[in-house]
């Protein structure tokens, strides 16, 4: 397996850290993948170790103020800085993945991201979607912060709030959740501005949901305490997709790909883009 690590230019002039991973010879397709809140790109081991070998190129960034890319960690102006440094991405992502199918997967906030982006992109070449437990509803931390990010928001968008994000939550595997908490890169800190844009964000996208055209499959724990479910069941119920699949983890946490299950998940993944490649022959 080949690991190249780089940067690109983000809205704004913003350098954005990057990385892919290929397995030259078998490879059949790309995958981009969108992280979530408070991680990076290179919190998903799993996912490439599975996906690499059988022949799915993957290609990841770290969001502005996440992980090694510029920013304010937390902080976002608006919501179109998330969108316009994703369709820079792919733009990238296309032309080094050549005519080969490009799949693209995002986890909880990146879920959130790449589906908003997609609604105003509707045109955007690629051949499905997966979205994991992804950000739709409003995510459980105090209602006093959110009351709190909206009234700062107007008088000072850069005021910073710890989210108080609970590691236990993401996985029931003790040893994902301690490399969560001992990882350097991770942070859960968020702007004022970054609170009311990303409110404004599920509710805009579960308000388009119907002009949904992309082949998606959500996957999301039952038991996720970080994402409500609920958020991907409105999206799911609504969407313009005919190509459609819903998979609901018995028991699983916010993080499936890295959950005691993941081989079963990993596995409806693996099956889900082999799916799509052998429908387009």
């Amino acid at each position: 397996m080949q690991h190249s690590e780089s940067s690109f230019t983000g809205s704004g002039g913003l350098s954005l850290f990057r990385q892919t991973w290929q397995d030259t010879p078998s490879s059949r397709a790309g995958m981009a993948l969108v992280h979530g809140f408070g991680e990076h790109s290179g919190r998903y081991r799993n996912v490439v170790d599975h996906l690499v070998p059988i022949g799915i190129d993957i290609y990841s960034y770290d969001h502005r103020g996440h992980g090694r890319s510029e920013g304010r960690r937390g902080h976002v102006r608006n919501w179109g800085e998330f969108r316009d440094d994703l369709g820079r991405f792919l733009r990238l992502v296309r032309k080094e993945n050549g005519d080969r199918p490009l799949f693209v997967m995002g986890h909880s906030m990146g879920g959130l991201i790449l589906l908003n982006y997609l609604l105003h992109e509707p045109e955007t070449e690629v051949r499905a979607v997966i979205a994991s437990s992804p950000l739709l509803a409003q995510p459980s931390i105090s209602q006093v912060l959110v009351l709190l990010s909206r009234v700062m928001s107007l008088a000072w968008p850069g005021f910073s709030i710890d989210t108080g994000v609970d590691a236990g939550t993401i996985s029931r595997d003790p040893a994902e959740v301690q490399a969560y908490l001992d990882d350097p890169l991770v942070h859960s800190k968020a702007s004022a501005r970054f609170g009311t844009e990303l409110s404004a964000a599920i509710e805009w996208t579960q308000r388009n949901a119907p002009a949904f055209k992309f082949p998606v499959m959500i996957i999301h724990g039952d038991t996720d305490r970080l994402v409500p479910v609920s958020g991907s069941r409105q999206f799911f119920d609504h969407i313009g997709s005919e190509d459609k699949e819903f998979h609901l983890y018995a028991g699983g946490f916010h993080e499936s790909h890295n959950d005691i299950e993941k081989e079963t998940v990993l596995k409806d993944i693996e099956n889900w883009l082999f799916k799509h490649l052998m429908d387009a022959r």
